[in-house]
């Protein structure tokens, strides 16, 4: 009988076996065959078509179609983007060490590195680009600009500037260096005991610099209460960086996070390597809705492990790992191979990219399909949705006016009236602009173009083209003009509306002229509710003991 019951059971595991084999030869075979079907078709349409057909822009187009059954991180990179995989992953390109912006006919300067090639030459914020070795920009697209002030170091480029009030032109002669941009953007000591650390981006070495960072900000400060961590609008990069990060706060053979995907050799779990430098410290978080990728690992760790709090907004949700792998005639094919697991298990992916509508397009996770785990201390979380605050602060949405005055390049050009009107000013965070210098502002802007629609006047009119698709609007349409007769808005007084965060627009982009990318992170702390939050939660310890082990009082 026991015989029997094996005889039964190795006859099972073969069928099971021969069917695995089955499927999997028969899915080998399917892709042979449209293969050979693929390259027999494009064969026969570049023989006889009637006209001459770029081959690399249709395989290109073929690659495009493929890849839209896939998620935005899977790409194709061919040889010459190479450049942008590598900034991704080490933060460094050839380049000049500005940022442009291009407005009409002309482009300018709007950011120059402290250190790089451009700073070097003297060159400032608002200077306008009039030729590049002796090629006129004018009318140059943007990305056209930007491609020349890259290349490799060592290179010279020859440019003509003009000064953006007097309209004095000036020659500069710029060698391109290895630009790097620095992962920590700033550190040091607000509301006098409290240690902040700003981080941009997870590229090699990161973690290190933001570990020599906290350990310079403690030397310094002996008696720090806290430290805020600020990945808002920190979009990732290398997973490893998140893990050294994770271990300046918390300590060794901790597992960080885990991946999982198809290739099951692959799988793998990141633990810390080295004692923590700092177990003790209260620390908090900071996220927002563009914080994603290795800050959400970090984030993440620190939440599961009950090691700090998360405060702010729920981040992205990008719970997905890319692996690159090698093409041929040095293409590259960036491709997302597993699903990353926070240490409670949870995967904080919001867009679920296997299931798609009728359209083909991918949707978020639904609430009710998310799944409840604990940290270590038995606090509930989610997964399916990036990683949820533990003290939420709603985000600030600008005003219409605000933002125009912003695209327009208003503020930016009133910031650099104000550098050469003022050769010095106080320090970022004591600096203010006055009365007379706002109303200054709103002179400036006399005779200026910044016209907008508000969001109500927005919403008005979306209301006025449903009513006239439904053909209600013919008996509305006293009622509709009466009240945008009401709505009309004055653009002076929106200014004084709207005076509070208009000049703190201007003071961190006037603070930037002086203090380059310090001094506007230094002025915009502030005001900055985000780290209002951060800070009383730290001021106060039995609050912040309270949301970190889930107890009521």
């Amino acid at each position: 009988m026991r015989l029997s019951k094996k005889i039964v059971l190795f006859s099972l595991l073969g069928l099971c076996l021969v069917f695995v084999a089955f499927r999997n030869s028969d899915k080998y075979f399917l892709i042979a065959k449209n293969l050979d079907i693929f390259a027999a078709f494009y064969r026969e349409l570049n023989t006889y078509y009637v006209e001459d057909l770029p081959p690399e822009k249709l395989m290109h187009r073929g690659i495009e179609a493929m890849l839209e059954e896939t998620d935005p991180y899977t790409d194709f990179v061919p040889e010459e983007n190479l450049d942008e995989l590598r900034f991704m992953a080490t933060g460094k390109y050839g380049g000049v060490g500005a940022s442009i912006y291009t407005d009409g006919d002309w482009t300018a300067i709007t950011d120059v590195y402290e250190g790089s090639p451009m700073a070097k030459a003297g060159v400032k914020p608002g200077d306008i680009i009039v030729s590049l070795d002796g090629k006129s920009a004018k009318g140059m697209a943007q990305e056209d600009v930007s491609s020349i002030l890259k290349g490799n170091p060592g290179t010279v480029l020859n440019m003509v500037f003009r000064h953006p009030l007097n309209g004095q032109e000036t020659p500069r002669r710029i060698v391109r260096e290895d630009i790097n941009v620095k992962p920590v953007s700033f550190a040091g000591v607000i509301r006098n005991d409290i240690g902040y650390i700003k981080m941009t981006q997870f590229t090699e070495n990161s973690g290190l610099q933001v570990q020599e960072s906290f350990e310079q900000l403690k030397k310094s400060n002996p008696q720090l209460k806290g430290v805020v961590l600020d990945l808002r609008g920190n979009p990732g990069g290398l997973l490893e960086e998140a893990v050294t990060l994770s271990n300046i706060f918390i300590d060794k053979h901790q597992l960080i996070v885990s991946t999982k995907g198809k290739v099951k050799s692959w799988d793998r779990e990141y633990k810390t390597m080295q004692p923590a430098v700092d177990l003790n410290i209260p620390l908090v978080v900071l996220t927002s809705r563009s914080s994603a990728s290795a800050a959400e690992i970090v984030a993440g760790a620190v939440q599961d492990l009950d090691r700090g709090l998360v405060v702010g907004q729920r981040s992205y949700g990008k719970g997905l790992v890319q692996t690159t792998r090698p093409l041929p005639y040095n293409a590259k094919l960036k491709v997302t191979t597993a699903r990353y697991y926070t240490p409670s298990g949870r995967c904080i992916q919001a867009i679920d990219y296997s299931t798609r509508n009728e359209e083909g397009e991918a949707d978020y996770v639904p609430d009710s399909l998310r799944r409840s785990f604990t940290t270590a201390a038995g606090r509930p979380v989610k997964d399916g949705g990036g990683i949820e605050p533990d003290a939420k602060v709603e985000s600030t949405m600008l005003s219409q006016v605000a933002v125009t005055l912003l695209r327009k390049q208003y503020i930016f050009d009133y910031a650099t009236r104000y550098y050469y009107a003022h050769p010095q000013v106080k320090p970022a965070a004591e600096f203010s602009l006055t009365e007379a210098e706002f109303e200054d502002f709103g002179e400036f802007l006399d005779g200026k173009d910044y016209s907008y629609k508000t969001r109500s006047e927005e919403a008005l009119e979306m209301f006025r083209n449903t009513a006239e698709r439904e053909k209600y609007f013919d008996g509305l349409s006293k009622e509709f003009e009466a009240l945008q007769a009401k709505m009309k808005h004055d653009k002076k007084q929106d200014l004084l509306r709207n005076k509070t965060e208009i000049k703190q627009l201007l003071e961190e982009e006037i603070m930037n002229r002086y203090y380059p990318q310090q001094g506007r992170i230094e002025k915009g702390l502030s005001w900055d509710k985000d780290v209002d939050e951060a800070v009383a939660l730290l001021h106060q310890p039995e609050k912040y003991q309270q949301l970190l082990t889930g107890r009521k009082n």
